[in-house]
């Protein structure tokens, strides 16, 4: 599971609902306890506070049976005073005594209600420090994470360990915690006011806990398969549900309808009949229960009655011990339950442990600082080699010199590693052997911030945040002017339709940015690298998703942008890089060829290939269109 729903306290939902496992239970709640050892003096309290409010509760039967008692006994003494002709005498009932009673009950439900809700509010505070350290070391981890960690995961699986797992341990220190205090206590409070109402009676209230143990077993044994199947078909749905909602435009240009409907519709029908079953099956917990409670009540009213004839016990006892029997019963179900909950809670601390036991990126040694400004260009590859994976080399030995303010195009066919290469110069990845270097300084003795801070990026995959357009465009620069934004999107030739929109530079993108185009968006990132201003630009794919007019608008504008400049361009359209001033082609992780177009075409390898390929098909689309 990426992430972890919280699972009813219910006794039947409880017992029979999957629970995930951690893998190390007891080293996971070592380091559970650490984060909490800062606030054991606040566990403490709450440990004692958990002591009185459940003797104040548990005093409450035996009190209340006190004032069951007297007028019990009055009401007999009245009986056997009844005799012959005349009025009935009055109730010898000492109301007084009565009224106390219920006074100092009243006091005692007080004083636990307040050191109940003591107790939460400071289990409120040890629940959200905890949870709010743990929160800012995985952040701060995150933040020290190589780009391979987040290659090898999915978003969701990330999110899911920082929130969803975060919130799940929260919750049960907030609440699990302090019910598990709660519950051992009364058991034991209700145990010792059983014993000393009659230990007969306590033995019989004991004997039915076994049986309800092994009815309860046997029926969620049975149940858990359901669940299970129940899960599984739900995740099914959820996932159908989302696949035709993000793809509902295909589904509807194809006239798939009816199909996507019919697989809901089957889906549905065995989610409905795993769940009645797995409802079924823990729902009958409860009335199992209550039939041997039943039974037992039975026994102890019996039992109590004969005990009471013989004036062995008060009628008030046997009114507080059926009261205890309900309070024991309880708690133990409920302990079951959080031990449930608790098991749970751990797996997601193991998981978010997982993430701050996780190899960091090499630390940055901050030797070397470059400024922007004395940048001049010149990058060298030196017998670098590179493997994403130990046993799997990809990069070996390459050796490449780009001089300043050069263009350099990288090219090839997919999985070549002209995005590796890009990842490897950026610092993204660290080298397994060689070095690269800027200006003759070996970036692995630069910080990554600085090191960044030289080049511009424009890639395939636009990115925007929710923001106002002017904002996007202005991303990585300290508070810019409006002037040089506009001036930027002018260039970027995005100027036009931003002015078109409703609030133009002020309107705000979605989180997905969906309100505009895919070609908006692409101009959006460009004009964001025409404001930053790099020494050193890459261009991967930049104007794959605008129209061929615009394109050739910014082609013109970028070729401007990149004079004086070193620029990386990565084309897969091979037309526009004819001009660079030098061409990496690149197969299996190596450069098999260097050298401008013209060259590259009368070598006739490799690359003259791709490009003769690449016109071949263009010319027959053209034919036939």
């Amino acid at each position: 599971m990426s992430g972890n729903r919280r699972k009813g306290y219910g006794p039947a939902r409880g017992l029979a609902m999957l629970v995930e496992k951690p893998k190390d239970f007891k080293g996971t709640l070592k380091r559970m306890a650490a984060y909490l050892a800062p606030q054991k003096f606040r566990f403490l309290a709450v440990g004692i506070l958990a002591v009185f409010s459940t003797i104040f509760s548990i005093l409450g039967p035996k009190i209340l049976g006190l004032a069951t008692t007297e007028i019990a006994e009055g009401v007999m003494e009245q009986l056997q005073r009844i005799g012959g002709a005349g009025n009935p005498p009055a109730l010898s009932i000492d109301f007084a005594y009565i009224r106390t009673i219920l006074l100092l009950l009243a006091v005692l439900y007080f004083i636990s209600f307040l050191t109940g809700y003591a107790m939460s509010y400071i289990m409120s505070g040890v629940s959200q420090k905890t949870v709010y350290a743990m929160r800012n070391e995985v952040k701060e981890k995150l933040d020290r994470l190589p780009l391979k960690y987040f290659d090898e995961r999915t978003h969701g699986e990330i999110l899911s360990r920082v929130t969803n797992d975060m919130d799940n341990i929260a919750t049960t220190l907030q609440q699990s915690l302090t019910q598990l205090i709660t519950a051992v206590v009364t058991v034991a409070g209700v145990l010792v006011m059983m014993l000393s109402i009659s230990p007969v009676m306590t033995l019989a209230a004991i004997v039915m806990l076994p049986v309800c143990a092994v009815l309860t077993t046997i029926v969620a044994r049975k149940s858990r398969k359901y669940f299970a199947d129940q899960q599984s078909l739900l995740g099914q749905l959820n996932g159908h549900v989302e696949e035709m909602y993000a793809g509902h435009k295909i589904v509807k240009a194809f006239g798939q309808e009816k199909e996507s409907i019919e697989q809901f519709r089957k889906i549905n029908d065995e989610l409905y009949r795993a769940g009645w079953k797995a409802q079924f099956m823990s729902g009958i917990i409860m009335p199992l229960l209550g039939f041997v409670n039943n039974l037992a009540y039975v026994f102890v009213c019996v039992f109590g009655g004969l005990m009471v004839a013989k004036r062995a016990i008060d009628v008030g006892d046997i009114q507080a011990f059926i009261q205890y029997m309900r309070s024991f019963t309880n708690p133990i179900v409920q302990t079951a339950n959080i031990a449930n909950v608790i098991q749970s809670t751990i797996a997601s601390a193991e998981r978010v442990f997982e993430v701050l036991d996780e190899k960091e990126q090499t630390p940055d040694s901050g030797e070397v600082s470059v400024s922007r400004d004395a940048v001049r260009g010149e990058v060298r590859f030196e017998n670098v080699s590179f493997r994403y994976k130990e046993d799997v080399p990809l990069i070996e030995n390459m050796n490449i010199h780009i001089k300043p303010g050069q263009m350099v195009a990288i090219v090839g066919p997919t999985g070549a590693g002209k995005t590796t290469l890009v990842n490897l110069l950026l610092r993204f990845y660290e080298l397994n052997g060689g070095r690269i270097t800027i200006d003759g300084k070996d970036i692995a003795a630069m910080s990554r911030e600085n090191l960044r801070s030289l080049f511009g990026m424009v890639l395939q995959d636009t990115w925007l945040f929710k923001g106002t357009v002017a904002e996007n465009i202005g991303y990585g620069i300290t508070g810019p002017e409006t002037a040089r934004i506009v001036e930027a999107a002018k260039a970027a030739h995005a100027d036009h339709f931003i002015r078109s929109l409703p609030q133009g530079y002020d309107t705000e993108l979605n989180e997905e940015a969906s309100n505009i185009s895919q070609g908006q968006k692409q101009l959006l990132t460009i004009a964001r690298a025409f404001l930053a201003d790099p020494p050193i630009l890459i261009l991967d794919e930049a104007t794959s998703s605008v129209d061929t007019r615009t394109e050739a608008l910014i082609q013109k504008a970028m070729t401007e942008l990149m004079k004086g400049r070193t620029s990386f361009v990565i084309a897969h359209r091979l037309s526009t890089i004819k001009n660079a001033d030098q061409i990496l082609v690149m197969k299996d992780g190596s450069v098999i060829e260097q050298g401008s177009h013209e060259e590259l075409m009368k070598r006739g390898g490799f690359y003259a290939e791709l490009y003769e390929s690449q016109f071949a098909a263009n010319r027959d689309l053209r034919l036939k269109v």
